[in-house]
């Protein structure tokens, strides 16, 4: 593509996708691709729904466009009851926005601004985890823990703002886990603190891991001591992909103070992410100076909003939360299998549809020395016809690998075989390479 006028993302070569329907999508050179990673967990509902594309174009016709400092719109206040009635967050108010980085942006920013509206400036400091990821925007990617897409920009944060705790531990009781805020907390100087942010099951950084049962609640409990605002992240876990409408819930019933959305919400039919803030947090603001400080052209957009709402529709009428429960039994039952065939597979983990294979030196049990295999893997599945999503760092900032894994909620049985059938050809594969390469 040397003649190309596109900025890509690396040098390397990118297939042209000309067409997506359901958990596929089809090159231009007639390729098809099982997409196994729903890009990076957006495709939710699948590629190719008529329904949502004429939502957008009746959208679209009415009313494409009003500023958020301006107007609000019938698509938009729909949307948000609908959404938080799904999410079983009455009380709360939706701020829309296009993109996850946005969404973590704006929790940021509101985190900070509730505490000087309550009269605490002194509060600016967010805990967040390592590794973590928030987001690319400049704010986000501070409070991400994720050395080789954080470091080169280091010298552009404070990094005394951003307190970075371990992350969980699944060898320990979720409670005892959760007890280590309270070290960076007493560090960092509780009365500075104004939030901790987490993803309650982790992404892209360190694939599908979770920590126990006990771990989110106490995590409320430090935070509701000290202050502090608990942001959940669900921008990769929320929208039934774990098998709740929200994964913060799948070990009771807790509400964070903010829970910031992303990717299922449109499902990748158009750019919406948000954030849902409690009565308090809103409260606080609109009471108090009565305007949030902070905005976006987009935000709130209505064919953004209207391809959120089709596809809220169709995750509500084909029970795709539950569909997501069982499925991805299905596949961690099977990533299990391929666990015991490959001894680079170290661990299988996840909830619902969100899941992950952690690769290692099976010598050791631990991370190879120099990372790659996870990206080999991928390269070997993608020239099968399967897309998965690789990643490494998760050890230490360079060492540890491992793949995410995330299909469409809509895949069927025979789907999830191919699709491990793929996977276990690129693991040989990809592992015999590295054998001789050692």
């Amino acid at each position: 593509m040397t003649d190309s006028s596109v900025f890509y993302r690396s040098r390397k070569p990118y297939p042209t996708a000309v067409r997506g329907e359901g958990v596929y999508l089809f090159g231009a050179d007639g390729r098809r691709y099982l997409d196994g990673s729903s890009g990076a967990l957006v495709a939710n509902i699948g590629h190719g729904r008529a329904e949502v594309a004429e939502a957008l174009a009746r959208q679209a016709r009415e009313l494409p466009f009003v500023h958020g400092s301006q107007f609000t719109s019938p698509v938009l206040e729909e949307y948000a009851a609908r959404l938080l009635r799904f999410l079983g967050l009455p009380g709360f108010r939706f701020w829309a926005v296009s993109g996850g980085s946005e969404a973590n942006e704006s929790a940021i920013k509101l985190a900070r601004q509730y505490h000087v509206e309550r009269g605490e400036p002194g509060r600016y400091k967010v805990i967040t985890r390592v590794p973590s990821y928030h987001g690319a925007s400049l704010g986000a990617l501070a409070a991400s823990g994720m050395g080789a897409r954080r470091a080169i920009y280091s010298p552009l944060i404070n990094e005394a703002a951003w307190p970075k705790m371990p992350k969980p531990d699944p060898s320990l009781p979720g409670e005892e886990d959760a007890e280590r805020l309270r070290g960076v907390l007493e560090e960092a100087g509780p009365s500075s603190v104004a939030a901790f942010i987490a993803e309650p099951v982790v992404g892209a950084s360190d694939a599908a891991l979770a920590p126990n049962v006990g771990y989110h609640a106490r995590i409320a409990e430090i935070c509701r001591e000290s202050g502090v605002l608990f942001i959940a992240d669900e921008v990769m876990s929320g929208m039934g992909r774990c098998g709740a409408p929200l994964a913060m819930r799948l070990g009771g019933n807790l509400t964070p103070d903010i829970v910031v959305l992303g990717k299922g919400l449109a499902a990748g039919y158009a750019p919406l992410a948000g954030l849902a803030a409690s009565a308090q947090v809103y409260g606080t603001v609109m009471n108090g100076s009565g305007a949030f400080k902070h905005g976006f052209t987009y935000a709130g957009h209505p064919v953004s909003v209207a391809a959120g709402l089709a596809v809220l529709d169709i995750v509500e009428r084909e029970g795709l939360t539950e569909r997501a429960r069982v499925q991805g039994e299905r596949l961690l039952a099977g990533l299990r299998g391929l666990k015991e065939r490959h001894p680079t597979v170290l661990e299988a983990r996840g909830q619902g549809l969100l899941l992950g294979l952690v690769l290692g030196d099976p010598a050791t049990g631990a991370a190879f020395e120099t990372p790659g295999i996870a990206d080999r893997v991928a390269k070997v599945a993608m020239s099968r016809g399967l897309i998965t999503y690789p990643g490494t760092g998760a050890v230490d900032g360079t060492r540890g690998d491992h793949l995410l894994l995330g299909p469409p909620l809509t895949i069927t049985d025979a789907e999830l075989e191919e699709m491990l059938a793929a996977l276990d050809g690129a693991l040989e594969a990809a592992t015999r390479e590295q054998v001789e390469t050692v």
